[in-house]
């Protein structure tokens, strides 16, 4: 099941089951909460607004998480995952428009396969990881580097507005393979082609580290690293990052 948040057509937030591609359409849940008493709705996704598909108190970040992106940034595979945050104004949702900060060099579109989770959790062992998953999402871990370079905790390089379009849907587990596809397009040319397989550290790995740390909570998302290909973005660009089994999470840019 593919799990989406919108707001319907009355301008109440809602959630329902994504189904198809092209002309997806919505499945909206009962408003009363018992499925099987009322007739199910359904929506066009392209009449709705969407909104992200989770609502994090955080975003736990992972760098330097593909051998080739370590390559590519002239940087060591690291011997423990590089974490860092990035907090709920960095949010975005698919098909929104995101604005960029201005009078910067480089800003970077950077895909990544986005791990939800389900339940509060602390200190979980890489064997029981999968029961504090509720599913996958697409994230764009958009960066602006001309401030990432020359700080060393990232606020300004990560932390900035719309620093994270999530979406457009979660996915459950069972709907993305291990060897899951991530890719970008720039206005439809193909930058990053790589695969959840690739990975140096795995999704159980990661919430092993991060939970040693840090809690948790439901709807948090561990962005779990880009692989080689980012590149810079500029006013009027639109960016699309597709996970196998998620879909596609599209944004058009806006640098003023």
């Amino acid at each position: 099941m593919r799990h989406v948040r919108f707001r319907d057509p009355a301008g109440d937030v809602r959630g329902g089951e994504w189904t198809g591609e092209e002309d997806a359409e919505i499945r909206a849940d009962p408003v009363d909460g018992n499925r099987f008493s009322i007739t199910p709705e359904f929506y066009a996704a392209d009449e709705v607004e969407i909104l992200p598909a989770c609502d994090p108190s955080k975003i736990v970040c992972v760098g330097l998480n593909y051998a080739d992106h370590a390559a590519e940034q002239g940087k060591e595979i690291p011997d423990r995952p590089l974490l860092f945050l990035k907090p709920p104004n960095t949010v975005a949702s698919h098909d929104s428009t995101v604005e960029l900060p201005a009078g910067k060099e480089r800003l970077d579109f950077e895909a990544e396969l986005g791990v939800v989770v389900g339940e509060r959790c602390r200190n979980v062992d890489a064997a029981d990881a999968a029961d504090v998953v509720a599913g996958y999402t697409c994230v764009n871990d958009l960066s602006n580097r001309d401030d990432q370079a020359v700080e060393t905790n990232w606020v300004r390089g990560k932390a900035f507005d719309d620093a994270a379009p999530i979406g457009p849907v979660v996915a459950s587990p069972d709907e993305v393979p291990e060897d899951a596809a991530v890719q970008c397009r720039v206005d439809g040319d193909l930058r990053q082609d790589s695969s959840r397989a690739e990975f140096i550290f795995s999704v159980p790995e990661l919430i092993e580290e991060i939970t040693t740390y840090m809690t948790l909570e439901p709807g948090d998302v561990v962005s779990t690293g880009t692989p080689e290909g980012v590149g810079p973005l500029a006013d009027g660009d639109t960016v699309e990052v597709t996970v196998e089994g998620v879909g596609t999470l599209r944004n058009d840019v806006e640098i003023p």
